[in-house]
This record gives C-alpha cells, sequence and structure tokens, in this order.
C-alpha cells in the first residue's frame, strides 16, 4: 500500500507539476508570436502569396484544432504524462524541421505536424492541472497562473520574434528546441506517472477524429478560397466539409465509443464557453494577421518596430494573475468574460477607421484594449470549458475547449485573408489600406458575435446540466454554473 502523502509534500508535488505545464504552455505562446512576427519575412524569402502565407499559421491551428478532440480522449484513455512527455518531443523535432524549409509548402507541412503534436500536448497537460487541483478556488488559481504563463508567452515572443527575424527568420523556429529541451526533462523530473487508465470496453474513434478533422479542414478551405476562387469551388468545398460534419455526428452517435459524447452539447453553459472562446480566437488572431501585415507592408517597420508595438497586447501577462482572479472572486466568470469580450469589440471597433499614416499613440488605445480583453476573457472561458466535469473527462473537456480557440483562429485567419484579398485591386498604398480596412471587419464581427452570446450567460437560470461520465464510476451532478 503506497504511503498517504503530507498535504505539505501534494504542494509542493502541485508547484512542481504547475511549472512545467507553465512552461508547455510558455513554449505555445512564444512559439505562435514569434511566428506571426516573421511572416513578411518568410513571404519574402520564400516568395509566398497572401493566401498561401496565411497558411503558415493556419496550417498549425488546423493541425492543433483538428486533432485536439482525439488528442483528449487518448490523454484520458492511455494516460496524461505519457502523452503529454510523447507529444512534446514530437513537438521540438518539426519545430526545428520547420526551420529548415526551402519551400512553402515544406514550412507548411512541418507546421501542421508541429499543430497535431501540440493537439495532444495541451490536453494532456491541461487535464493534468485539472486532476492535480481540487475544483474550486484551488484550481481556478492554477487555472488563471496556467492561462497567465501562456499570455507571458507571447509577450516575450513579440520582442524576441522580432530580434530573431532581425537575424533570420529560421531561429524562430531553432529557439523553441532549446526550451523543448528543458520542458521536457523537468517534466520526466517533476510530472508523476498517471495512473493506469481503466480501458475495458473503451477503444478510440478513429473514425469519428479522422470525419471531423478532415471537415474542419475543408471548411476553413472554404472560407479561404472564397476571396481568390469561383463562387462554385468555394460553395463545393463549404458543402463537403459540411457533409463530414453531419457524418461525424452520425458517427458519434452510434459509436460505443464516441469521441465526443453528444451529451455535452445539452450543457448549454459548456456549449456557450466554446462558442464565444472561437469566436473570441477568431477575432484575435485575424486582427495580429492583418496588424503585422499592416506595420511591416504598408508603413515599412522593421520586425524589431513591429514587436515592440504589439507588446503591449502583452498586458493581459501581467493583468490575467493579478487583476482578473481579483475580478472573478467579486463578480464571478460570467460578467468578466462579457467584460472582456465587450472590450475586444471597442478595441476591434476603433481600428475599422484605420489610416495610411496613424501614430502610434493613436494605435494604442485599441492595442491596449485587446491586451486588456485577452486577459479578462482567455482565463476565465478556460475555466467554464472544464467545469463540473469528471476527472475522467475532463482530457475531453480541455480538448474541446482548444478545439473551439483554434478552430476559431483558422477561421479568423482565413477569412480576414480571404477579404484582404479581395478588397486589394492593385498594390498602391490606397489599395492595401482598402485591402486591410475590409479585412478588420472580420474580427470585429467576430467580437460583437461572441459578445452577444457572453450576454447569454448573464441571463438567470442558463447555467445548463453538468456533465458527469456514464456508468459505475460516474460522479455526483454538480451544480451548474453560468458562463
Amino acid at each position: 500500500m503506497s504511503a498517504v502523502k503530507s498535504p505539505d509534500a501534494v504542494r509542493v508535488r502541485n508547484r512542481g507539476i504547475l511549472l512545467v505545464l507553465c512552461g508547455a504552455i510558455f513554449l505555445e505562446g512564444i512559439d505562435v508570436a514569434m511566428l506571426n512576427l516573421a511572416l513578411p519575412s518568410i513571404r519574402a524569402d520564400l516568395g509566398l502569396p497572401t493566401g498561401e502565407l496565411q497558411w503558415v499559421m493556419s496550417a498549425y491551428v488546423l493541425g492543433y484544432g483538428g486533432f485536439m478532440l482525439l488528442g483528449g480522449r487518448v490523454a484520458d484513455l492511455f494516460g496524461r504524462r505519457q502523452m503529454f512527455v510523447l507529444w512534446l518531443t514530437v513537438f521540438l523535432l518539426f519545430s526545428g524541421l520547420g526551420g529548415l524549409a526551402t519551400e512553402g509548402w515544406m514550412l507548411i507541412a512541418a507546421r501542421f505536424v508541429t499543430g497535431v503534436a501540440a493537439a495532444f500536448m495541451t490536453p494532456a497537460g491541461l487535464s493534468i492541472i485539472t486532476t492535480s487541483f481540487a475544483e474550486g478556488p484551488e484550481r481556478d488559481r492554477a487555472l488563471l497562473i496556467y492561462t497567465g504563463t501562456g499570455a507571458g508567452g507571447f509577450s516575450v515572443g513579440l520582442v524576441a520574434g522580432g530580434l530573431l527575424t532581425a537575424v533570420n527568420w529560421r531561429w524562430v523556429f531553432f529557439a523553441p528546441v532549446a526550451l523543448s529541451l528543458v520542458i521536457l526533462v523537468a517534466a520526466l523530473v517533476f510530472v508523476p506517472a498517471s495512473p493506469r487508465p481503466q480501458r475495458r470496453g473503451q477503444g478510440i474513434d478513429l473514425a469519428g477524429a479522422f470525419t471531423v478533422t478532415a471537415a474542419l479542414v475543408l471548411i476553413v478551405l472554404a472560407v479561404e478560397r472564397a476571396g481568390h476562387a469561383g463562387v462554385a469551388v468555394s460553395v463545393g468545398t463549404l458543402l463537403a466539409g459540411a457533409a463530414l460534419l453531419a457524418a461525424f455526428l452520425a458517427i458519434e452517435r452510434r459509436s460505443s465509443a464516441p469521441l465526443v459524447r453528444l451529451d455535452f452539447f445539452r450543457n448549454g453553459r459548456l456549449v456557450r464557453a466554446n462558442l464565444a472562446a472561437m469566436l473570441f480566437a477568431a477575432g484575435f488572431f485575424g486582427f495580429q494577421f492583418l496588424l503585422v501585415l499592416y506595420l511591416q507592408e504598408l508603413r515599412g517597420w522593421s520586425t524589431l518596430q513591429t514587436s515592440f508595438a504589439m507588446l503591449v497586447l502583452g498586458a493581459d501577462a501581467v493583468l490575467s494573475p493579478t487583476l482578473t482572479p481579483r475580478l472573478v472572486n467579486r463578480f464571478g466568470k460570467p460578467p468578466v468574460i462579457l467584460g472582456g469580450l465587450l472590450i475586444a469589440a471597442l478595441a476591434y471597433g476603433l481600428f475599422l477607421p484605420l489610416g495610411a499614416d496613424w501614430s502610434y499613440a493613436v494605435m494604442f488605445p485599441g492595442l491596449l484594449g485587446v491586451g486588456l480583453a485577452f486577459s479578462l476573457a482567455y482565463g476565465p472561458l478556460t475555466i467554464a470549458g472544464t467545469e463540473g466535469v469528471a476527472e475522467e473527462e475532463q482530457g475531453l473537456a480541455g480538448g474541446l475547449l482548444y478545439t473551439s480557440f483554434q478552430i476559431g483562429a483558422a477561421l479568423g485567419l482565413s477569412a480576414a485573408s480571404a477579404v484582404n484579398v479581395a478588397a486589394t485591386d492593385g498594390s498602391t498604398a490606397a489599395d492595401l489600406l482598402h485591402g486591410y480596412r475590409a479585412a478588420l471587419l472580420v474580427p470585429f464581427v467576430a467580437a460583437v458575435a461572441a459578445t452577444l452570446v457572453g450576454l447569454l450567460g448573464l441571463r438567470p437560470g442558463r447555467g445548463g446540466t453538468s456533465v458527469v461520465a456514464r456508468g459505475p464510476a460516474a460522479a455526483e451532478p454538480t451544480a451548474a454554473v453560468n458562463c
């Protein structure tokens, strides 16, 4: 019989776990931010048009979002630590291979596999936190520190990306390799081995996993091609994606071990959290993509100037672990989430009349608003998307939430790129400005839609049904919490 650990020993263990997993989410944040700053340099070196350039970002988030549900399920079935360590290793390898790419398709393929690795690694890491810390204030604090660290990685990535790209954009891919190695060693030391899950009668729904991934890829492709392909091609691609999505739902309904139990979608709170996360991410990533192109390609700013200009977006790295917990404790999650979504809509709205020679002082209020919005919305949405879920399905809940974030990001990038391409009639400064102004409607509309979803969470009696596991191991239902 194993000895019962003292409370002090548990606290020390949990701090070590949180340190490792914060390192992993920091890695993910710095990776995305650095790549965003390097896009114009990658375009110049590899000769990529705008439509193909956005796939350098979209390939990652599609691999990330498309396989996230499978990643969450695999973590529940095969052990969270085992999956975390294995896929962190894959992430490390393909991040390095991305830096060796000499053609656009090679870089896009490497980014897709890196995204797939993150899809297995991230829900495993998130579920390690949600199963190591008791639900309530202790877990909420851990999750806010976790999401705040991810924001910190993004902030550091903005500066590091500018510095590394000034040397050579390939270092944006090589630098995460060293950080991945440190985190890998720390995970082997600090994260305890996961207990062997009971897998009798439970399988992996591969048909569901690949059907939903193909569906999401086709839907994002349809949105991206809308700006430069014929109507028939775009509509046909969209209908094919919708048909595969319907097939996925049919597979899940009949499967004895579904990738996603359709019962999850009966919980209004979880549905609202995931929908708001998807729309929020669509606005945030679409805005970043357009801002970098505007500053570097229209204004002629260097990557270093751009990175320092965007540093204010990383205000959430300070606010998420300090201000947000206090607001959540005082007002609850729904009002704080709604406040973040509303501020995002206002911030993107400030950029709609974008000028060809705006000073940084004019841009600063909008940029600060985006950083504040992220600090208020991201962490509380993460909590809301995993609350009330049985321990044995925490990987699935985390996978579903991060699928929403990443697919939202892919749709936001694709929609912003499509509108930008369609609205840019030439190569003059006026033509480029017209394209950016039109495309900035995408993040604004996404944020307004997310705000409307957030408003639903404030209505009385909108808690929904708690999600618990089926079978003898099912947990007792917990009180529903609005989102």
